[in-house]
């Protein structure tokens, strides 16, 4: 395993070119991909927080502005040294059709606006599913020798599966719970969030590009969602958790969801769910 430290990262817009090309290169049967992960890890040392960026998160996702991030913040900071890696022709899918899945957060302690965290990020866990292949991009943030911070994303590449058999039947889906807040979505929220997060998917920017890779207009960010929920939940929280997501169906923008959430068996959790419908979009947890 090697770790490669880079003066600054690569520009998410850049990014997403690269993506784009391996993307076209896939469908066109060019170019030739690993079938394993490389256990390279890309890093960044001694981290500044811009504070004007994140007051516009905080005002994105709306949490109050004060001198502690909120504990999804550093997933943007840590966001383009996984496009990095997802990029790389050593990895094995075009990073266009994968899937966020699933988002584990562990915040160790706070941390201050004023702290220099040092940042890293790999790629592990592929894996077969059911439905195609899952991997995990974990990253990590480090103060004085301690690991102050971890996010794990799971990530899913929808295709031939070596696991045989299909979705166990459900029992109907349970009805919505009784929203305790409604949050009316714009539509251009999608580039509201990647001004602030650098995630400029093209399923999220606009319905003329979700349109192009399958969607049926702009969706919203899978983080956005996390991130609203624990502005909803942000005065409760404590200074060391561990917040866990299940991303369900996507959100069409514009739209209506309603949050909802309940304390089961001394654990916080907490839901989305379309607030007309009541189809589920998320579900969480958050353990101490």
């Amino acid at each position: 395993m090697s770790v490669r430290t880079l003066d600054r990262p690569t520009g998410t817009a850049t990014l997403y070119r690269r993506a784009a090309t391996g993307a076209l290169l896939g469908r066109f049967g060019g170019g030739s991909r690993s079938k394993e992960l490389s256990e390279d890890q890309l890093a960044l040392a001694a981290v500044t927080v811009d504070r004007h960026h994140l007051a516009e998160y905080n005002r994105v996702c709306g949490f109050a502005v004060g001198d502690e991030l909120p504990a999804t913040y550093l997933h943007n900071l840590t966001f383009p040294l996984a496009m990095e890696l997802m990029t790389a022709d050593t990895f094995p899918f075009p990073v266009i059709g994968m899937v966020h899945v699933e988002n584990r957060i562990e915040q160790h302690r706070p941390v201050r606006a004023d702290e220099t965290p040092n940042l890293r990020v790999w790629a592990e866990g592929l894996r077969p599913h059911r439905a195609g292949t899952q991997l995990d991009l974990i990253g990590e943030a480090e103060i004085d020798g301690e690991v102050v911070w971890r996010d794990v994303s799971t990530y899913l590449r929808r295709g031939p599966s070596e696991i045989g058999g299909k979705k166990a039947p459900g029992r109907g889906r349970p009805p919505a719970p009784q929203p305790e807040a409604v949050w009316s979505l714009p539509g251009d929220l999608g580039r509201q969030f990647a001004s602030v997060s650098g995630d400029r998917n093209p399923i999220h920017m606009s319905a003329l590009s979700a349109k192009a890779f399958g969607m049926p207009a702009a969706i919203a960010h899978g983080m956005w969602l996390k991130a609203r929920c624990l502005a909803q939940l942000e005065r409760e929280l404590p200074d060391a958790f561990t917040v866990q997501v299940a991303f369900q169906r996507p959100v069409v923008l514009p739209a209506k969801v309603g949050f909802a959430s309940a304390m089961i068996d001394g654990q916080r959790t907490f839901t989305l769910h379309d607030a007309r419908k009541g189809t589920p979009h998320l579900r969480g947890s958050i353990t101490v």
